[in-house]
């Protein structure tokens, strides 16, 4: 990806290590820091000061930070873990393969803050999302609460806070180097890009595969 335009005003961009390349950033002028843009399926971690925001319905994002070191990353994942069902559901809509499921965003954004310098026995969590925005039987945000909730606690991570489920959609920014996870709950979406995206992979759980039986 090309280095974002400068303008007047701007800070030079903060270093981004090869792996996050991919990740969209740009210059947020009323915090006058850079600012990474998470899709579903991705994760970010960085050691540097900046700013990691996403959108999430149902989706449930896990913010872990080593707290001495002010290294910290987010991801962005849509369901729990792989099944049969929902193995290659999402081959057609562009969203990243990295970490669309539980299990791997969770490992993979450990890893990467591992890989920056941070010190597992010091790592503490913030975890937002997994609003039920359709009604639709199926609560894929629960199923991402109850997962994310085992993962932590099966690791021995330290949560220090959550901001999980009710109806709403939710705007998220965190703030790796001092910690702060900002949350505004979305009382109305100015588009269906959202819900169209969570109707289509709450819908794929029932196809099975082809040839298989705060204000920011």
């Amino acid at each position: 990806m090309n280095p974002p335009a400068m303008h007047v005003g701007m800070h030079a961009p903060t270093p981004v290590r090869p792996e996050f390349a991919h990740i969209n950033r740009y210059w947020d002028a009323g915090r006058e820091l850079w600012t990474a843009k998470l899709l579903p399926g991705e994760y970010y971690a960085t050691g540097t000061d900046e700013g990691i925001v996403t959108v999430l319905g149902s989706c449930v994002s896990a913010c872990i930070r080593d707290p001495v070191l002010r290294i910290g990353g987010m991801n962005h994942f849509m369901l729990p873990e792989r099944s049969a069902h929902s193995s290659d559901a999402w081959e057609a809509t562009g969203i990243s393969q990295a970490a669309r499921y539980g299990t791997d965003a969770m490992e993979q954004l450990i890893n990467a803050l591992l890989r920056v310098g941070a010190r597992r026995d010091r790592l503490e969590v913030k975890l937002t999302g997994g609003g039920q925005i359709l009604e639709r039987t199926t609560d894929v945000g629960r199923r991402n609460i109850e997962f994310v909730q085992r993962f932590v606690a099966a690791e021995g991570l330290r949560l220090l806070a959550s901001d999980l489920g009710e109806r709403q959609a939710r705007k998220v920014l965190y703030l790796p180097h001092s910690g702060r996870l900002l949350v505004r709950r979305l009382e109305s979406l100015h588009n269906d890009t959202l819900v169209r995206r969570e109707r289509s992979y709450v819908d794929s759980l029932a196809r099975p595969l082809a040839g298989s039986v705060e204000l920011f």
